[in-house]
Protein backbone atom coordinates (compact mmCIF):
# COMPACT_ATOMS: atom_id res chain seq x y z
CA UNK A 1 0.00 0.00 0.00
CA UNK A 2 1.29 3.37 -0.92
CA UNK A 3 2.02 6.21 1.61
CA UNK A 4 -1.21 8.41 0.67
CA UNK A 5 -3.18 5.45 0.58
CA UNK A 6 -1.96 4.26 4.34
CA UNK A 7 -2.58 7.79 5.32
CA UNK A 8 -6.36 7.57 3.79
CA UNK A 9 -7.11 4.26 5.80
CA UNK A 10 -5.47 5.93 8.84
CA UNK A 11 -7.43 8.29 8.41
CA UNK A 12 -11.01 7.22 7.65
CA UNK A 13 -10.05 4.44 11.02
CA UNK A 14 -9.73 8.36 13.12
CA UNK A 15 -12.53 9.83 11.91
CA UNK A 16 -14.76 6.21 12.83
CA UNK A 17 -13.40 6.31 16.34
CA UNK A 18 -14.14 10.17 16.62
CA UNK A 19 -17.73 9.27 15.64
CA UNK A 20 -18.20 6.56 17.86
CA UNK A 21 -16.60 8.42 20.79
CA UNK A 22 -19.15 11.70 20.20
CA UNK A 23 -21.89 9.05 19.93
CA UNK A 24 -21.01 7.67 23.15
CA UNK A 25 -20.85 11.15 24.93
CA UNK A 26 -24.25 11.99 23.99
CA UNK A 27 -25.78 8.67 24.41
CA UNK A 28 -26.39 6.90 27.51
CA UNK A 29 -27.89 3.79 28.58
CA UNK A 30 -29.81 2.46 31.76
CA UNK A 31 -30.73 -1.21 32.28
CA UNK A 32 -33.74 -0.91 34.38
CA UNK A 33 -34.64 -4.56 35.98
CA UNK A 34 -38.45 -4.88 37.67
CA UNK A 35 -39.21 -7.73 40.23
CA UNK A 36 -41.83 -8.51 42.49
CA UNK A 37 -44.82 -10.87 42.69
CA UNK A 38 -48.08 -10.46 43.59
CA UNK A 39 -48.41 -8.79 47.11
CA UNK A 40 -44.85 -9.39 48.02
CA UNK A 41 -42.04 -7.13 47.62
CA UNK A 42 -41.37 -5.24 44.30
CA UNK A 43 -38.52 -3.43 43.57
CA UNK A 44 -36.67 -1.75 40.39
CA UNK A 45 -32.67 -2.02 39.97
CA UNK A 46 -30.69 -0.42 38.05
CA UNK A 47 -27.37 -0.72 36.30
CA UNK A 48 -26.50 3.21 36.90
CA UNK A 49 -28.09 6.12 38.51
CA UNK A 50 -26.35 9.12 37.19
CA UNK A 51 -25.64 9.91 33.28
CA UNK A 52 -25.19 12.83 31.09
CA UNK A 53 -27.81 15.91 29.52
CA UNK A 54 -28.53 14.35 26.45
CA UNK A 55 -30.21 11.03 24.78
CA UNK A 56 -30.87 8.38 27.41
CA UNK A 57 -32.26 4.91 26.32
CA UNK A 58 -33.36 2.87 29.11
CA UNK A 59 -33.78 -0.55 28.90
CA UNK A 60 -36.21 -2.21 30.54
CA UNK A 61 -36.66 -6.11 31.61
CA UNK A 62 -39.20 -7.49 33.61
CA UNK A 63 -37.57 -10.29 35.70
CA UNK A 64 -40.58 -10.93 37.60
CA UNK A 65 -41.98 -14.60 36.36
CA UNK A 66 -46.09 -13.80 36.63
CA UNK A 67 -46.52 -10.04 37.38
CA UNK A 68 -46.86 -7.52 34.68
CA UNK A 69 -44.99 -4.11 35.01
CA UNK A 70 -44.32 -0.71 34.16
CA UNK A 71 -42.07 2.04 33.98
CA UNK A 72 -42.57 5.92 34.11
CA UNK A 73 -40.19 8.31 34.04
CA UNK A 74 -41.11 11.58 35.61
CA UNK A 75 -39.18 14.71 36.56
CA UNK A 76 -39.27 15.69 39.84
CA UNK A 77 -37.61 18.91 42.08
CA UNK A 78 -35.71 17.05 44.39
CA UNK A 79 -34.75 13.49 45.23
CA UNK A 80 -37.14 14.04 47.80
CA UNK A 81 -40.40 15.28 46.24
CA UNK A 82 -43.59 13.77 46.96
CA UNK A 83 -45.42 12.30 44.04
CA UNK A 84 -49.30 13.12 43.94
CA UNK A 85 -50.84 9.81 45.84
CA UNK A 86 -53.81 8.75 45.22
CA UNK A 87 -54.99 6.27 47.84
CA UNK A 88 -58.09 5.17 46.80
CA UNK A 89 -56.96 3.96 43.49
CA UNK A 90 -53.04 2.66 45.32
CA UNK A 91 -51.04 4.68 42.48
CA UNK A 92 -49.62 7.54 41.99
CA UNK A 93 -52.07 10.51 39.93
CA UNK A 94 -50.48 10.43 36.32
CA UNK A 95 -52.19 13.81 35.86
CA UNK A 96 -50.69 15.51 37.92
CA UNK A 97 -46.82 14.45 37.10
CA UNK A 98 -44.93 15.48 34.56
CA UNK A 99 -44.89 12.30 32.72
CA UNK A 100 -41.71 12.23 30.08
CA UNK A 101 -42.29 8.38 28.87
CA UNK A 102 -43.29 5.60 29.67
CA UNK A 103 -43.24 1.42 28.82
CA UNK A 104 -46.38 -0.20 29.62
CA UNK A 105 -47.49 -3.38 30.04
CA UNK A 106 -44.72 -5.31 30.07
CA UNK A 107 -45.19 -8.65 30.44
CA UNK A 108 -43.24 -11.24 32.47
CA UNK A 109 -39.54 -11.92 30.83
CA UNK A 110 -40.18 -9.20 28.45
CA UNK A 111 -37.95 -6.27 27.43
CA UNK A 112 -38.24 -2.91 25.65
CA UNK A 113 -36.49 0.16 25.45
CA UNK A 114 -37.38 3.69 26.65
CA UNK A 115 -35.15 6.66 24.54
CA UNK A 116 -35.64 10.65 25.76
CA UNK A 117 -34.02 13.59 25.54
CA UNK A 118 -32.92 14.40 29.39
CA UNK A 119 -31.90 17.65 30.77
CA UNK A 120 -30.02 17.92 34.00
CA UNK A 121 -32.43 17.49 37.07
CA UNK A 122 -33.23 14.68 38.89
CA UNK A 123 -36.10 12.00 37.23
CA UNK A 124 -38.04 9.58 39.49
CA UNK A 125 -38.67 6.08 37.79
CA UNK A 126 -41.26 3.81 38.64
CA UNK A 127 -44.55 1.19 38.08
CA UNK A 128 -47.80 2.50 38.66
CA UNK A 129 -49.65 -0.49 37.98
CA UNK A 130 -51.94 -0.41 41.02
CA UNK A 131 -50.15 -0.84 44.80
CA UNK A 132 -46.42 -1.50 43.32
CA UNK A 133 -44.97 2.26 43.82
CA UNK A 134 -45.95 1.88 47.50
CA UNK A 135 -44.54 -1.92 47.60
CA UNK A 136 -41.11 -0.37 46.60
CA UNK A 137 -40.84 0.02 42.59
CA UNK A 138 -39.10 3.28 42.34
CA UNK A 139 -35.41 4.14 41.85
CA UNK A 140 -33.78 7.70 41.46
CA UNK A 141 -31.63 9.03 37.87
CA UNK A 142 -29.49 12.17 38.55
CA UNK A 143 -28.75 13.84 35.24
CA UNK A 144 -25.62 15.96 34.73
CA UNK A 145 -23.94 18.68 32.54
Amino acid sequence: MTRTGMAVTTLALLGMVASSAAWALVMSAINVSLTGEGTGKMGMALDQDKVQEGRVTFIVKNDATSETHELLVVKVASADAELPYDAAKDHVNEAKVTKLGEVSNLKPGASKMLTLELTPGTYKLLCNIKGHYMAGMSALVTVTK
